[in-house]
């Protein structure tokens, strides 16, 4: 029985789609199609690739095109053709490939050229093949992504609202140390709906506020004399802030509801010095509750680009700049690794002070994102709790940063039970 597979190149309204048998000695002989990429077509072509008996598929990851055809091919062709009669290991599967490992020669452009050269590469093992998780990974990590986002859309308005009152000559962001915090945000809410006396928005200040009436008042004195348009546009940001402010919780109610079955999972990771709920969140919806794809950490860690890379040519490593890899996961190790070393007492900070003077702050960040990576595969993929092996941890800051968790999670929905002697 041949052993066909199909290459198929990915366009937004159109896919161009090859089938060859690959077990041949000759050249291979290639069999072409066009299908659109509305629903209907991709049945059809899921029911050609049925047809025509194909073991496997390939496609290149153009933009956001792909999705839709993996997805239909997913739901339709897959099961058809891991349970038939005589199917083998490989039955079913999908591959995608980087676009870039596909490239052709220059000005030598075919869209049926370039799937055909789908087919031969993955044969020669020459392309570069990304990591799809099943649907379920999926949703996960479009929402995690998605709340990313909304956070960074909040951070951009309030630095939007910041630049407005520096123009509106309103200093009040030099004597608050949040702009969006309770005081701020209830004396900006009063200057927005017509209150132009300094005095009595400074009075509504609370009363743990570091700046002294008088301070507040001089900041505020030029609300007496603001033109109404900044009003409006104060108005207006703060209506943007509260809009995705309720979006962020929605999300974050979302999210914990998907994740509730692996709850135990994100209780875990949370342990970790640096690592909070968001962030683990997102870490389990990039790599998976388990890490199960990964055999070992430091595929794990390859496949993030938290390692240094190689490029060798004569014996000689001419540049260890890490590779690219998953943008997301990094943006998280780096960010939880330069919260880690801020943690007094745990081994992050004691790893981050031997290092630091031999290699700088940004490479000993690094080096300690690598640590992160590997010690988050070994939590999911064996099930056990992180235990902290620095000198000078307190009881008292344990306590403290687990009473802090244990309340976010239970804000989200969980049951969270104390472990240990943490309670």
């Amino acid at each position: 029985m041949p052993y066909r597979i199909a290459g198929i190149d990915v366009h937004k309204k159109k896919l161009a789609v090859v089938v060859a048998d690959v077990e041949v000695h000759d050249e291979y002989q290639f069999e072409r199609r066009w299908f659109g990429s509305n629903p209907e077509q991709l049945r059809l072509l899921a029911e050609w690739l049925i047809e025509q008996q194909v073991e496997e598929a390939v496609m290149e990851s153009t933009a956001q095109y792909w999705k839709p055809v993996w997805g239909a091919l997913e739901r339709y062709w897959k099961p058809t053709c891991q349970n038939r009669e005589g199917a083998g290991r490989m039955s079913g599967t999908l591959h995608l490939a980087q676009a870039l490992s596909n490239r052709g020669r220059r000005g030598r452009k075919n869209d049926f050229r370039d799937a055909e050269r789908l087919v031969k590469r993955l044969v020669s093992q020459e392309l570069t093949l990304s990591f799809v998780p099943d649907a379920e990974q999926r949703l996960w990590r479009t929402l995690t992504r998605t709340r990313y986002q909304r956070t960074r859309d909040k951070v951009r308005l309030q630095n939007q609202l910041e630049a407005l009152l520096e123009e509106a000559h309103i200093k009040l962001s030099s004597l608050v140390s949040d702009l969006l915090g309770v005081s701020a945000r209830r004396m900006l809410k009063a200057l927005a709906e017509g209150e132009t006396d300094p005095a009595a928005l400074a009075a509504l200040a609370d009363q743990r506020l570091r700046a002294t009436p008088a301070e507040l008042r001089d900041a505020l004195g030029a609300c007496t004399e603001l033109n109404p348009v900044y009003r409006r546009l104060v108005k207006l940001a703060l209506e943007d802030l509260e809009l995705i402010e309720r979006q962020v919780d929605q999300l974050d109610q979302q999210i914990a509801s998907l994740l509730r079955e692996h709850q135990e999972a994100v209780q875990r990771l949370t342990e970790v010095p640096g690592l909070g709920v968001d962030s683990v969140q997102q870490i389990i919806a990039e790599i998976g509750a388990k890490a199960a794809t990964f055999p070992s950490a430091a595929n794990l860690v390859s496949w993030v680009g938290a390692c240094p890379g190689e490029d060798e040519t004569a014996g000689v490593n001419r540049s260890k700049r890490s590779p690219k890899g998953n943008r997301q996961m990094r943006r998280i190790l780096y960010e939880a690794a330069n919260a880690a070393v801020k943690r007094k007492g745990s081994i992050f900070e004691i790893v981050y002070r031997r290092l630091v003077l031999r290699l700088g702050h940004n490479k000993t960040i690094g080096a300690i994102a690598n640590r992160l990576c590997q010690l988050i595969w070994i939590i999911l993929h064996k099930g056990v709790r992180y235990e902290e092996r620095g000198p000078a941890v307190s009881e008292k800051s344990k306590r403290l940063r687990t009473t802090r968790m244990i309340r976010t999670l239970r804000n989200l929905g969980y049951r969270v039970e104390p472990w240990g002697n943490q309670a």
